[in-house]
């Protein structure tokens, strides 16, 4: 693809058109935390847009502009992206962020040193993630592996998932019986 300078440009609102594709979902709740963003930070992070005013990134960020009333926003037009390129954007967009991780350490001094501010619920972590990670302790306690019980009919399983899945495992979950999801988690983890 053609390196080209990029500009911003603001845009009425009504003029943008979200993919009817788009397969990254946004909740109520990210929604309203993308609005306290902007609202605290201003609109810094512009919605990426083809040349007829497609949505390529940032569906979340025109919802919550939606929601705080804004009649113009700032985009970023990419010019001469072929469809194929679009649908793989939109997606590579959404999913490579996902593959980072956290310095929980750092995490966590950088969360302390804004606990004294009003900015901590601005940051995207829910009040239990917050107070998790401000509460524990430098060197987490060691816990005593569980001891398998060869006859046992069942097993302990953790995952960490990010939160944003959450509505997703739940109904994940709840769309097997038993001996499926186990099958299913088999299967997942082997």
């Amino acid at each position: 693809m053609k390196e080209s300078e990029l500009k911003i440009l603001y845009r009425p609102i009504n003029d943008l058109i979200p993919y009817a594709n788009n397969a990254r979902t946004h909740s109520e709740e990210q929604v309203n935390q993308i609005a306290s963003s902007i609202k605290e930070f201003g609109f810094n992070n512009p919605i990426l847009v083809d040349e007829q005013g497609g949505v390529i990134a940032g569906h979340g960020r025109l919802k919550a502009a939606k929601k705080l009333g804004l009649k113009l926003v700032p985009t970023i037009e990419l010019s001469g992206l072929s469809d194929p390129q679009k649908k793989a954007f939109i997606l590579a967009d959404n999913r490579i962020a996902l593959n980072s991780g956290w310095d929980i350490d750092l995490l966590r001094i950088e969360l302390q040193e804004l606990q004294d501010t009003d900015l901590a619920p601005v940051t995207g972590f829910s009040d239990e993630e917050l107070n998790a990670l401000l509460c524990e302790t430098a060197e987490p306690a060691k816990e005593e592996p569980e001891k398998e019980d060869p006859e046992a009919d069942s097993f302990n399983l953790t995952l960490s998932i990010p939160i944003e899945y959450k509505e997703q495992v739940q109904d994940f979950v709840k769309s097997f019986g038993p001996e499926d999801l186990i099958q299913k988690i088999i299967d997942v983890t082997s």
